[in-house]
């Protein structure tokens, strides 16, 4: 049974071509009785020339009349047969939705959970990395030497954590002091005070607190979508300190990002008919498995304040999703897996 739908569509088809030829068979049938009805009289009319074509007209009716017999046995056992068939099979479909759903929800908390343990690791490495001697020194004495210090100590980070775009030091002002990648993001000594990141990372209360932003394109790293986390840089790396500046990380969100939604576990046909995706807080496309939509697109989804589920589109499409759990200190911005899938 590689296909159950169908195979009772092709039920309620059967169930229909009965019930269609049963009503042709009746009519047919009275049309019938009532041509053998007016043959008896006719006959009648005729005397005895008509009494031979009387008993033909007779045998009619009763042939008639046995027909009807049938068709409404037919019609009794075979049409009753075929609703209770078609009432089983649309019982089963549903089972099988419905445990599909949960199948794919499941598999729709699974990329979430991937992204949210992947985001908290983002979360420890720019608390750890703001501590690092040459950074807090880099801010401290403000001087080229440091600054150049700071970028080369950036750029090691850089070539072993490749899952970043750039890593930059901004000091108090908001001017980008130093970064790792300087030839490829030329952006030492641009005012980055605007940005929200830089001026929620200089109100953090102490060195545990960090700052995660939604997903973005950043002019200065070549449009680059880039999931962005900061914190201040304090004096003496203290988690109390005085705030000197920030450092700020770019998480290289697009092909990480792509490997989760394009690694769910689906078979070759269901991936003809499934779109994985990653949507924000306000249901912003962020990934998507088609490549599609990404920062543009808004989904529709029918969460309903529900953390986990699914439902079925007005297109018929069945649509699962599963909201961000969290992971460790992380407790993620309020994103979704949903896996969007055509009917088979």
């Amino acid at each position: 049974m590689s296909n159950p739908q169908a195979i009772v569509d092709l039920t309620h088809e059967v169930k229909r071509l009965a019930t269609s030829k049963i009503s042709d068979i009746n009519d047919i049938n009275r049309e019938t009785t009532f041509l053998a009805l007016n043959a008896l009289i006719e006959a009648a009319r005729a005397g005895n020339a008509g009494k031979g074509f009387a008993v033909v007209a007779s045998q009619v009716k009763q042939v008639s009349k046995r027909i009807s017999e049938i068709t409404t046995d037919l019609n009794k056992d075979l049409a009753g047969s075929l609703s209770t068939l078609t009432q089983l099979g649309d019982s089963m479909i549903e089972r099988l939705r419905s445990h599909e759903g949960q199948r794919c929800a499941d598999l729709a908390l699974n990329m979430i959970d991937v992204i949210d343990r992947n985001l908290y690791e983002r979360s420890c490495d720019v608390r750890w990395w703001a501590t690092d001697f040459s950074v807090v020194q880099c801010l401290a004495s403000g001087d080229v030497a440091s600054a150049e210090h700071a970028g080369e100590r950036l750029s090691v980070i850089l070539d072993s954590y490749t899952v970043y775009r750039d890593l930059w030091v901004v000091d108090g002002r908001g001017v980008v002091v130093a970064n790792g990648r300087p030839t490829l993001y030329p952006v030492r000594g641009q005012n980055v005070a605007g940005a929200q990141w830089f001026r929620a990372a200089m109100r953090t209360k102490s060195g545990t607190e960090y700052v995660a932003r939604d997903v973005e394109t950043l002019a200065p790293l070549s449009q680059s979508q880039v999931a962005t986390y900061s914190t201040a840089v304090r004096e003496g790396g203290h988690a109390n300190g005085r705030v000197l500046g920030a450092l700020v990380i770019f998480f290289d969100w697009a092909p990480q990002a792509g490997a989760v939604v394009k690694g769910v576990r689906l078979s070759e046909e269901e991936w003809a008919r499934t779109r994985c995706m990653i949507v924000d807080s306000s249901f912003r496309v962020i990934a998507a498995s088609d490549g599609k939509g990404i920062l543009s697109e808004r989904f529709p989804l029918q969460a309903d304040g529900r953390q986990t589920g699914f439902y079925r589109a007005a297109d018929g499409a069945l649509v699962s999703f599963a909201a961000t759990p969290g992971y460790e200190t992380y407790r993620g911005l309020g994103w979704y897996g949903v896996i969007r899938q055509k009917p088979a």
